[in-house]
């Protein structure tokens, strides 16, 4: 099943339940694929950009929540966990930072890297293999942490 019919399916769920918060985060990310579709380019929509899709919708989310928090907002901060809950709800679950350590540790081994100022190599092959599984600034501690020698 795609995400389009998997959120396609829960709409009609949230619509019946009456549930006006889980109802309106699921039609913005219906409306963000939606529009993935109809960019003009005749392809399909691949995993890849749905899971993109995603994530771009969950780090508005935790970005609306530091900045909600910041002005004391805390309404609007409960609101906007909840969003974050529903859309996490159709993200892959997410790695542990032990399991990102492994990947990165082969990644560096088969890349030769060895100091910090392979930092550019490393960087975009760990967040290709690791898109969408772990959030990029803890995969980037990670690769510097493991340039550096750190453990």
């Amino acid at each position: 099943m795609t995400l389009s019919e998997k959120v396609n399916q829960d709409l009609k769920a949230a619509m019946k339940s009456g549930d006006q918060v889980k109802l309106n985060t699921i039609r913005s990310l219906l409306a963000h694929i939606i529009e993935l579709t109809k960019r003009g380019t005749g392809s399909t929509v691949t995993a890849d950009e749905e899971l993109s899709v995603l994530m771009t919708a969950a780090k508005k989310r935790k970005e609306a929540i530091e900045m909600y928090q910041k002005g004391g907002r805390d309404d609007l901060v409960k609101q906007e966990q909840k969003e974050l809950e529903i859309i996490n709800g159709y993200l892959p679950k997410p790695m542990t930072k032990e399991e990102a350590e492994e990947v990165v540790v082969r990644i560096i081994a088969q890349s030769g890297a060895t100091s910090g100022g392979d930092f550019g190599k490393v960087m975009p092959l760990a967040m290709k293999e690791l898109k969408g599984k772990i959030d990029g600034k803890i995969v980037q501690d990670v690769v510097r942490q493991k340039l550096a020698g750190a453990p």
